[in-house]
């Protein structure tokens, strides 16, 4: 059975035209010989009636200070993927083609327990298996699973997979069905060198590397959500990114071994950042570790996402996404931790330079019962991330000297760097993203990569 999985986005299914294009790729694909796998994500994005965004909006409109319970929350966000699904098997059948639909659970998606971002641990497609087999064309959620607690339970919990979650799906779906291939559907032509807002002329990557999307993945493109390179790559399942609405060719995602060489791959860039460095000189070095561990922790524990992460003898400091600040601030600034010992000390954490009432309150209070010791955390607002990625290529010599020469010359302020096995970043200020981007576009010549 030559099993393919296609998954379209919130653009593909958002109108009309756009459902009856892609029905007729599917269509087309059942024509060729295969046995096509829909994935579909909710219909349209931020401000379309039934997007995830609006959604939200709906519990949070009610009232702004009081956060939807995460259980429920995921319950409403599921509704835009079934009413997706549905919509998208009717079309089908309007064209002459028996489908069916599958919530993420009646698919076989077994998940863990995190609400709003879980991940998948197991997949059981024994229902979709026995839809192709009786000639249907089966149309699934994406987004979403099952949480069963306790054997035999009834039913389980219904949780959602966190922004990207369809492509997740699709991944998974097609290393579940041993499928040929799975294609992504997107409103553009693939993964190109750069985001054309920043780089107009930025070709289409004909061929990637599993490595090299999932880590432009991470460091802010839109194209593929990172867990799903890394199911398709794990899996060895062939992974491609199209146009539903061109017949462009689209970017293949292959092995490293199927395309090795060292290159530069392209240029991507985070959204809207706020850099903390966290100054630990107060600390003697058994509780700078400590203190290390649970600002790291907090983080983890509210999902936070982090960037630019930095450890010295005397410091440590991370970027976070302007959106999650707010989160950050409140959690951290005026955090107090105690360290147990004959000479008793606690340690209070501050965010920026100037104590605000809540840490000033702290301090005072805290005075009775030992040394204080103060955390500052020096803040960079208004920045954000550029990354420089590429295959077996981060290691040239010369090359972290290359970019900097590159953004100095052409006058962008570089606040800090970080590197990895297939990536070099810099922060940079938010107002100059676009023209750092361009810069190290043009300085190695990803105008002319295919």
């Amino acid at each position: 059975m030559r099993i393919k999985v296609m998954k379209f986005g919130g653009t593909s299914v958002g109108k009309p035209e756009a459902r009856m294009t892609s029905a007729l790729r599917v269509i087309s694909a059942k024509e060729q010989g295969f046995y096509p796998v829909v994935v579909v994500s909710a219909i349209g994005r931020k401000g379309a009636p039934y997007a995830t965004d609006t959604l939200i909006n709906v519990l949070r409109e009610i009232d702004p200070n009081v956060e939807p319970d995460p259980r429920e929350l995921d319950l409403l966000l599921a509704c835009g993927e079934i009413l997706s699904a549905v919509i998208f098997a009717h079309t089908l059948k309007t064209l002459g083609h028996s489908a069916q639909v599958f919530r993420g659970g009646q698919a076989g998606i077994r998940t863990d327990g995190v609400y709003g971002n879980a991940r998948i641990v197991a997949i059981h497609p024994v229902s979709i298996f026995k839809s192709l087999e009786r000639g249907k064309i089966p149309v699934v959620c994406g987004f979403q699973g099952v949480f069963v607690a306790d054997e035999g339970a009834p039913g389980g919990e219904l949780t959602t997979l966190g922004r990207g979650g369809s492509d997740t799906t699709g991944a998974a779906i097609g290393a579940a069905l041993q499928a040929e291939a799975v294609e992504i559907y997107t409103d553009v032509d693939g993964v190109k060198t750069a985001d054309p807002d920043a780089v107009k002329e930025a070709p289409t990557l004909r061929k990637v590397t599993y490595d090299e999307v999932a880590e432009i993945a991470h460091l802010g493109a839109k194209v593929v959500h990172p867990r799903a390179a890394e199911i398709a790559m794990h899996y060895g399942i062939p992974l491609w990114v199209k146009n539903t609405f061109t017949d462009d060719e689209g970017t293949e995602i292959v092995p490293r071994e199927r395309f090795p060489g060292r290159r530069v791959t392209g240029v991507t860039h985070t959204g809207k950042l706020v850099y903390l460095q966290f100054d630990l000189l107060s600390a003697t070095e058994a509780d700078r570790v400590m203190l290390e561990s649970r600002i790291y922790e907090t983080m983890a524990r509210y999902g936070i996402g982090l960037f630019m992460v930095n450890l010295s003898p005397s410091s440590t400091g991370f970027a976070v996404p302007r959106s999650q600040y707010p989160i950050v601030e409140n959690v951290l600034d005026g955090l107090v931790i105690p360290v147990a010992g004959d000479d008793r000390c606690v340690y209070l954490f501050q965010i920026g330079q100037k104590a605000s009432k809540e840490v000033e309150t702290q301090a005072r209070l805290l005075e009775a019962f030992g040394q204080v010791h103060r955390v500052p955390a020096h803040l960079t607002e208004g920045c954000t991330m550029v990354s420089l990625v590429g295959h077996e290529y981060m290691q040239q010599a010369g090359l972290f000297l290359d970019v900097l020469t590159t953004l100095t010359e052409g006058q962008v302020t570089v606040l800090q760097t970080s590197d990895s096995d297939f990536s070099l970043s810099v922060l940079i200020p938010e107002s100059e993203m676009n023209r750092a981007v361009k810069l190290l576009h043009d300085r190695f010549q990803l105008a002319e990569v295919r």
